[in-house]
């Protein structure tokens, strides 16, 4: 089954950058609380607020992350689609497409998916297509070839 290993591979992608958003807030953290009052006066304020901007920084991305990986916990894999819609995967004459964020390309089994959100232009462009449709993007015509 292609869509849920496109699917699995895409929420993987989104844990790691949970994790990754939840390492540095916890080094940033440490960095505030280890700052020690020094001589040099401003110095102790000017590192501590350093520490905050950069935890802030991080926190905003762990959300965005975890708004990323409930999108993708609304999508059911193992349903058929027959037109393009998130949870879509969208063969085209231009790549084959799996709608639900916007991850990349994904390679199985050596061949090249991207996961792309349903807000992306090219998803856009073909939303609510069925297989044998053309819509245009950039210019030029792009053939639905496959809905799964």
């Amino acid at each position: 089954m292609l869509k849920p290993h496109l699917h699995a591979l895409c929420l993987a992608y989104v844990q790691e950058r949970i994790d990754a958003c939840q390492a540095a807030i916890r080094a940033a953290q440490e960095s505030a609380n280890s700052e020690t009052k020094s001589s040099a006066g401003d110095k102790y304020e000017t590192g501590r607020a350093m520490a905050q901007n950069e935890r802030d920084r991080n926190a905003i991305q762990l959300q965005q992350a975890q708004q990323l990986q409930g999108e993708l916990q609304r999508i059911n894999p193992a349903l058929p689609c027959d037109t393009v819609r998130p949870g879509a995967l969208v063969r085209t004459s231009m790549g084959t497409f799996y709608l639900g964020i916007s991850a990349g390309k994904l390679t199985v089994e050596g061949q090249d998916y991207f996961a792309i959100s349903a807000a992306a232009p090219v998803a856009a462009a073909l939303a609510g297509k069925r297989a044998g449709e053309a819509a245009v993007f950039n210019g030029k015509p792009v053939q639905v070839t496959a809905v799964e």
